[in-house]
């Protein structure tokens, strides 16, 4: 592939998760000429710091937003962000909108530029009792008449809801790598909204997945008429987690975006 139109991917995993969910999807991106990044958030993955060391988005994303500030003053990079990661994603375009050429929501919340950020997990909630998460452990430091302080998936919730098309090896792996995340809920309602003029100016793009039974589709394309974007894909066949279960199809999908964007 020709130097011009090589791409650089910056992978953003989802709550309890880790860089190591990309394992599958890198080398397909490599392999294509494009360069890849996959960052491990803070208390995920194999970063050091504990839920406990960490209370709000901005420092949960703090890998991200490092790595992003780093960039040259040319560069610019296509942010992929799962499930809880499009959190994160939204506070880099925020923040960075010059430095990202397409966002893209695989799956995830994504936050407007109406409501505080914290709009589509209360939205979320309200359409989700905590039963559904089955045997996934929640902490509830500010009382149980408020959503959870912290969660760690269980292994029911991983094998129904998010990895039910994956393979035994990867929900597997999972079991073993996953680590208690928190939806930083009080932080999120006191942050401000997201500036139209600046997150609103990157391009967005939504992937929806039909079969993902831990962010229904309903919940998906509700996100999308709250906060239209550029172009909406639609993986058939997909669990939760498509960088596991659809690889080839997500590639293609994310190659497709690259071909488009500046």
């Amino acid at each position: 592939m020709e130097g011009g139109s090589q791409k650089h991917f910056v992978l953003v995993h989802g709550s309890c998760h880790g860089a190591w969910c990309w394992y599958k999807l890198t080398p397909m991106l490599i392999s294509a000429g494009h360069r890849v990044t996959a960052l491990d958030l803070a208390t995920c993955g194999i970063h050091p710091k504990q839920l406990s060391e960490v209370s709000t988005v901005s420092c949960y994303s703090q890998p991200l937003m490092e790595f992003i500030s780093s960039l040259s003053s040319y560069e610019k990079v296509i942010l992929v962000g799962h499930s809880y990661g499009g959190i994160s994603l939204a506070m880099a375009m925020d923040q960075y909108p010059e430095k990202i050429s397409a966002a893209v929501f695989l799956t995830a919340f994504m936050p407007d530029s109406s409501n505080h950020p914290s709009y589509v997990i209360e939205k979320y909630f309200e359409r989700t009792p905590l039963e559904a998460f089955l045997d996934t452990e929640f902490g509830f430091e500010l009382g149980r008449h408020k959503l959870p302080t912290s969660m760690l998936f269980g292994s029911k919730f991983l094998s129904s809801k998010l990895y039910q098309n994956s393979s035994l090896e990867d929900f597997t792996l999972a079991t073993m790598l996953v680590r208690v995340a928190s939806f930083y809920m009080e932080d999120l309602s006191n942050s401000p909204t997201l500036s139209k003029d600046r997150y609103g100016s990157v391009d967005q793009v939504y992937i929806v997945c039909d079969e993902d039974k831990a962010i229904p589709e309903e919940f998906q394309r509700w996100m999308i008429e709250n906060n239209p974007v550029k172009e909406v894909i639609e993986i058939k066949g997909s669990d939760h987690m498509p960088m596991l279960s659809m690889p080839q199809e997500l590639c293609n999908c994310l190659l497709q975006i690259a071909k488009t964007c500046s």
